[in-house]
């Protein structure tokens, strides 16, 4: 067993639950073989270890050197049976599953009747529950114990299930077009983030379009439609619509709303679709509807018909502290933004096995950018050099851009002049290497550079400079997503004006925060 498949045994007994490590020692109990009481030495040994350490289970004399690999993965396999044993995973799923696992059992003993009978009850219960793929697996099986053992109940069998098979195929194929289109779209941007010129955009557009299927998006099932919407936020998202994943966010939210038992059969996607209706909003400037729709997401999400599992509380987790610390940010509430810090830390240490870490980094570039709005740069860049010393990080590379373009003015800000060269020339190497000098890092590279050689009476007047070149990019499409990142101007004004920077974007943000503001879009 490799060194990570050791990691996997052990991480794995220590995601076990009180309940469940109970539950897989009365399993073991039960079974009572030498061989088992050997891996429940093991199995107890590794629960109560801070760190997996071969050398420490060898001592113990628990198993032979030659013997551990093969009882750990025995050990392994062992405690998912007891898992999938556990009531609290039996979903519907799992449930399904079980089910065709009873049936082709009575199908291998010769009872045909009985099977068919199972499995016709497990594909109702499937394309109840938009299980396709599954449905699909179900009518293959009873077409191989049709064409054995020919029922006479209904004279045209064999057409029925050819029609349901030749359905489920053009469903699950549509299904599959559109999840491979979504998962391109989200991977191009969490590698690239959003486009950067028109001949990108023009691409993004020319890729969407060309693997779209044409389809009326009224006229498909649940599903598809999930996966219909899923694709149109990530393009949206690409190209900056944000009104247009605004949009299609809401649509899919709306889905699940009109079909409330769909929340608890796939929670996930429920989760997803409000975490992108809440990034959309905080784009477009919309609190009220913002606030309105966390509240509902928090308040659905501790009702006691919504699935509890590690899985849903790291997304539970990531979705509502992520877009707190958007919300916050973006309107200059910083103070509110710290409050939470310390439960973002602490739900980062909860659920470090589950986190990414490109989703940890981005609450590091997130909690930076609220220090620096608190001018506590040093705590800025504290956070900024989590992400510039990790060297192995595969994250967008337009927020890596912005991190060492913030990292310098947080620099200038805290007073640290005698890295301020190495910095710039850190930063502009890196901006050339990922081909992300836009006009918007040029000046402010270009500023940098020559604060070190004004008089500070001339610092207002290079200030206000800036501000009057960088303004001029505010609404230019692929310029403005530096101000997206950073808020490059209300920095500037609160130089200009003197005044604290979580002010002046609180200022900025009045003037969108209007109560009763409905967003323009075409539904």
């Amino acid at each position: 067993m490799t060194k990570d498949q050791k990691e996997q045994l052990f991480t794995l007994i220590k995601s076990l639950t009180k309940s469940e490590k109970r539950q897989f020692k009365l399993y073991v109990n039960r079974m009572g073989s030498n061989f088992d009481s050997k891996f429940l030495n093991l199995f107890n040994f590794l629960e109560k270890s801070d760190s997996y350490d071969e050398k420490s289970i060898l001592s113990k004399e628990i198993v032979s050197k030659q013997q551990l690999s093969n009882l750990k993965a025995h050990l392994y396999k062992q405690i998912l049976i007891s898992l999938r044993l556990n009531p609290a995973h039996k979903n519907i799923r799992l449930k399904i599953r079980e089910q065709i696992d009873f049936a082709t059992i009575l199908y291998q003993k010769g009872l045909y009747k009985q099977s068919l009978k199972l499995l016709e009850k497990a594909k109702n219960l499937a394309l109840k529950n938009e299980e396709k793929y599954t449905a699909f697996d179900i009518v293959e099986l009873e077409k191989v114990i049709e064409s054995q053992y020919i029922t006479r109940s209904l004279s045209n069998r064999s057409e029925v299930l050819i029609s349901q098979a030749d359905k489920l195929i053009m469903q699950n194929d549509l299904a599959s077009k559109l999840s491979n289109l979504s998962l391109r779209l989200y991977e191009r941007f969490i590698k690239s983030g959003y486009a950067k010129s028109d001949d990108e955009f023009r691409e993004i557009t020319r890729f969407f379009y060309k693997r779209l299927p044409k389809i009326d998006s009224e006229e498909i099932e649940f599903r598809e439609k999930l996966w219909y919407y899923k694709a149109h936020v990530w393009y949206s998202f690409l190209i900056q619509d944000f009104l247009s994943s605004y949009k299609y966010s809401s649509k899919w939210v709306d889905m699940f709303e009109n079909n409330p038992k769909m929340i608890s059969i796939h929670p996930v996607f429920y989760l997803k679709g409000n975490n992108y209706l809440l990034e959309s909003l905080t784009l477009i400037k919309y609190p009220q509807k913002f606030e309105s729709t966390l509240d509902k997401l928090i308040f659905k999400t501790k009702s006691p018909d919504f699935p509890v599992n590690e899985n849903l509380e790291t997304l539970i987790f990531l979705y509502k502290y992520n877009n707190l610390l958007n919300y916050y940010n973006f309107q200059g509430d910083f103070e509110k933004a710290k409050l939470i810090v310390n439960d973002v830390l602490l739900g980062i240490d909860r659920f470090k096995s589950q986190i990414d870490p490109h989703h940890i980094m981005v609450f590091y570039y997130k909690i930076a950018c609220l220090y620096f709005g608190l001018s506590e740069h040093e705590n800025c860049i504290l956070y900024l050099n989590k992400i510039i010393s990790n060297r192995h990080l595969k994250m967008r590379e337009d927020l890596l851009c912005f991190t060492r373009v913030l990292n310098l003015v947080a620099h200038y800000e805290a007073g640290f002049d005698y890295h301020l060269d190495i910095h710039i020339r850190e930063t502009y190497r890196f901006l050339i290497k990922m081909n992300d000098m836009h006009e918007v890092q040029k000046a402010m590279i270009r500023f940098v550079k020559k604060l070190g050689e004004l008089y500070p009476q001339d610092l207002k007047k290079a200030f206000i400079d800036l501000h009057r070149e960088l303004k001029i990019h505010e609404n230019d499409p692929y310029e403005r997503r530096s101000f997206l990142y950073l808020d490059i101007l209300s920095w500037l004004e609160s130089n200009i004006y003197n005044k604290p920077i979580g002010e002046i974007i609180r200022e900025k943000a009045k003037l969108f925060n209007r109560k009763k503001r409905t967003p323009r879009v075409p539904f």
